[in-house]
């Protein structure tokens, strides 16, 4: 699996005045570290595909999905609209297509980059969220 580490200035400004602004749709998604148990947050763009909430990584293998899967798919979503904590489902990868497409939609052109180094969609995990 591939992993597009992004840059500083992403990590250190970008992704705080994502999470306290709600750019582009943004939601914070907090999980516990899979070594350290401590909440990481990050900001993440959910999208709705015929009444399902999904979280996509555009990045690939990232330290959240890895956090997620050790947590056994236990997260928290936190926004000004909604608030709560989930269970997650990770999402086979043939039935991936769909649910990426319309998160590339949703995201828009900050995205498209991440998909052309990273084409496959085995590259990008994609989980189902329901309310705990």
């Amino acid at each position: 699996m591939a992993y597009l580490k992004p840059p500083l200035i992403v990590r250190r400004v970008f992704n705080p005045l994502a999470m306290l602004f709600g750019l582009g749709g943004a939601i914070t998604l907090v999980v516990p570290g899979r070594t350290t148990g401590e909440p990481r947050r990050l900001p993440v763009i959910p999208v709705e595909v015929n009444g399902v909430r999904y979280l996509v990584s555009t990045r690939g293998e990232s330290d959240w999905v890895r956090n997620l899967r050790a947590a056994g798919g236990r997260g928290e979503q936190r926004s000004k609209a909604l608030s709560g904590a989930f269970v997650a489902t990770e999402i086979p990868v043939e039935q991936r297509p769909d649910i990426l497409r319309a998160y590339r939609r949703v995201a828009g052109k900050t995205v498209n980059a991440y998909f052309k180094k990273l084409p496959d969609p085995a590259d990008h995990p994609v989980f189902r969220i329901d309310p705990a």
